[in-house]
């Protein structure tokens, strides 16, 4: 597997373009080689899974959307665009890419196993659903999490600069803001598609009041500042990795 390393240019905020991409299969054997942009989101919720993204382009251009008078908007960070945004380009992204595919992690195996691994787990479930393995991997930010035998590039703000790992960010975030949508009506009360399962002022005090769900991350330590429901806790081998700090105030 290739060394991971992150890129010189740390900055963004623009479109993304296949420079990176480029870049790299440049310095690959083959002139066909196929590289696969994979970005996460659930990372820091307290509930709903962790879903991952693998994406694959031709290199064409990719679609952008009609803005406000002649200006466009064109495809970047799924954090930096609108819900309606992220909606319009998860429609079109799918006919566009040449290939693409999501892999989860349900909180039961975070609690089992911690977030590095279940993140690592959910990447090979979207890369393996590929039609065809990747030759290269992107993975946005300076953390390897993925490992051999993957051959892997580490890119800062990756879902920023590169178009393929943009397009990953979109879809797994919609394909996840969905599934947590879907929560609300049998929990109304923690506001799940509003925040996604991340700690919003609502979600903490549906948890102060009705302790978590079936939905949950039961290891996280969000629990030790809930005596009523810290019972529930799960409490993992420290060796599985890393869980989350608590938000409460």
């Amino acid at each position: 597997m290739e060394a991971s390393a992150t890129s010189g240019r740390a900055s963004g905020g623009g479109p993304a373009d296949y420079q990176i991409e480029r870049r790299l299969a440049a310095a690959l054997p083959s002139r066909t080689a196929r590289i696969a942009g994979v970005d996460e989101v659930g990372r820091g919720a307290w509930a709903g899974p962790v879903v991952v993204c693998a994406a694959v382009t031709d290199l064409s251009p990719p679609p952008a959307l009609p803005g406000r008078g002649t200006r466009v908007v064109r495809l970047t960070d799924s954090k930096l665009l609108t819900e309606a945004q992220r909606e319009a380009f998860a429609e079109i992204l799918p006919g566009w890419l040449s290939a693409h595919a999501l892999g989860a992690a349900s909180p039961e195996e975070i609690d089992e196993v911690g977030m590095t691994e279940a993140l690592r787990r959910a990447a090979v479930r979207a890369l393996e659903a590929l039609p065809t393995a990747p030759d290269l991997v992107i993975l946005d930010g300076g953390h390897d999490f993925l490992g051999a035998p993957w051959r892997v590039r580490c890119e800062v703000k990756a879902d920023q600069r590169s178009v393929t790992v943009a397009a990953a960010s979109v879809l797994a975030k919609v394909h996840r803001d969905r599934l947590m949508a879907d929560l609300d009506a049998d929990f109304p009360a923690y506001g799940f598609a509003a925040s996604a399962g991340y700690p919003s002022p609502v979600h903490q005090e549906a948890l102060r009041e009705f302790g978590p769900t079936p939905h949950h991350r039961l290891s996280w330590s969000y629990l030790d500042d809930l005596p009523e429901w810290r019972h529930l806790k799960k409490h993992r081998d420290p060796l599985a990795g890393e869980g989350q700090l608590s938000f409460f105030q």
